[in-house]
């Protein structure tokens, strides 16, 4: 059968390989116990007949057989016999094994009386059955260590793969681009390679995020590209239709057209009508490619206004408006003068021509965080909010029903949205309750 999991696997190779350290180590000691065993028990038979042997050696030969009499009269447990060099009997106690057979279960000694003796003494128990109880108690232990290290096998096989599942799991989840818990603080190898992996996903992460907003871009741009030349072959043909139409008639002397001065003068208003429109899409077209470079000055933004104010006196004073100006003198800012100038006057103009007759346009300026917020409000204006977004676009005009006779071109805000962005300005147009606000912020010298 095939192991699968990593834990499986630890756990059994480090089982295997303690069970045969155990067996191994069992093998090579077991002997060497047996042996000490042995000894043991020897140096304890020896030191039981030592006094028998202390007093024998101290007396005569024909007086052994009466002191080992009187050594097993106090001692009857002890079997013992004694041996002259011809290998008689001279003694031997009752129930002592002097065949000489070393197949018995007890454990013999030989002691040396003399040049003539030997005393030859029996252990009383069996040693067999000692061995037994020795064995019985190794096997016990024996089971014990092999619990011990299965149990560790285990222990360690579970700390030692917990962590990498842990990670297995979490790379499983970063496949799916799932949200994944925090790498552990862990200060070995393993915590090194779960924090290189989680690094690597929050950056492949951000990678993916970024490509992401980057194709949204591209596919808005996209958008933005086929609207704005749909939208200009839109204004672009009616005109030239326009124009095509008067110019046949005039060819032909059809009707009224027959008066050429008057119809001439109309294709020159929609020429140059055209015209300006295409210089517009032309400069809007340069802004996003980079074309234009700004050339920031230091400026006086009252001068500035003040320049650009007469221009729409006119206009404001034909619907009974008044343009209200208060900025005060000395407020100098950091910005490109031809650029700007250009911006703020498709702002007033977008104003003047937006709010109602006898109405008021405001502008201020106010100090915000190291620049000055310049304000442009026309009053008595309203503008839905879902609608304000839409107003950048080109060719969006809010009332359909106006025609091109106004002499709006539907690009004013476009080219000052895209004139602002090209200056790194900041801007807005929002509703406020006394009408319609433009602001921009420009930074302060």
């Amino acid at each position: 059968m095939k192991m699968r999991g990593i834990f499986s696997k630890v756990f059994i190779y480090t089982t295997i390989f303690l069970i045969l350290l155990v067996c191994v180590t069992v093998a090579l000691f077991s002997q060497q116990f047996i042996s000490f065993y042995r000894v043991s028990q020897m140096q304890k038979v020896s030191s039981s007949y030592q006094h028998l042997v202390d007093q024998l050696q101290g007396e005569s030969e024909s007086d052994f057989p009466a002191l080992a009499q009187r050594f097993y009269e106090n001692n009857q447990s002890f079997q013992f016999y004694i041996v002259d060099r011809e290998g008689s009997i001279i003694y031997a106690t009752p129930h002592a094994d002097t065949s000489g057979n070393t197949s018995s279960g007890n454990l013999s000694v030989i002691v040396s009386l003399n040049k003539n003796y030997t005393l030859r003494a029996q252990s009383d128990n069996d040693v067999r059955a000692n061995y037994s109880g020795l064995i019985s108690q190794a096997l016990v232990a024996l089971a014990a260590m092999l619990a011990v290290s299965i149990v560790g096998a285990f222990i360690f096989a579970r700390q030692m793969t917990k962590p990498i599942k842990r990670l297995a799991d979490n790379t499983r989840k970063m496949t799916n681009l799932e949200n994944v818990p925090p790498a552990p603080e862990r200060a070995d190898e393993l915590g090194n390679l779960a924090r290189d992996v989680h690094s690597m996903y929050d950056k492949l992460k951000d990678t993916i995020s970024k490509l992401e907003d980057e194709i949204l871009r591209e596919r808005e741009m996209e958008e933005t590209q086929r609207y704005f030349f749909s939208a200009a072959s839109h204004e672009l043909k009616t005109p030239i239709a326009a124009t095509s139409v008067l110019l046949e008639g005039m060819i032909e002397n059809v009707g009224d057209y027959k008066d050429h001065p008057k119809y001439l003068r109309e294709c020159i208003r929609l020429m140059d009508a055209q015209t300006k429109m295409i210089y517009e899409i032309l400069e809007i077209v340069s802004l996003n490619d980079g074309k234009i470079v700004p050339s920031p000055e230091k400026l006086d933004v009252a001068n500035l206004i003040a320049e650009l104010l007469p221009a729409f006196q006119t206009l404001a004073e034909a619907d009974g408006q008044r343009i209200m100006c208060n900025i005060p003198e000395g407020e100098t800012v950091l910005a490109d003068s031809k650029m700007l100038k250009k911006a703020l006057s498709n702002v007033i103009l977008n104003a003047v021509q937006n709010t109602p007759k006898g109405g008021e346009i405001r502008i201020w300026t106010e100090p915000v965080a190291d620049q000055y917020r310049l304000c442009i409000l026309n009053t008595g204006a309203k503008i839905e909010d879902a609608v304000l977004p839409k107003l950048f676009d080109p060719f969006y005009r809010v009332d359909k029903a106006r025609n091109r006779k106004d002499g709006r071109s539907g690009l004013g805000l476009t080219i000052v949205q895209k004139t602002l962005d090209a200056m790194g300005i900041d801007f807005s147009l929002e509703n406020n309750p006394a009408g319609v606000l433009f602001w921009i912020d420009l930074p302060e010298i």
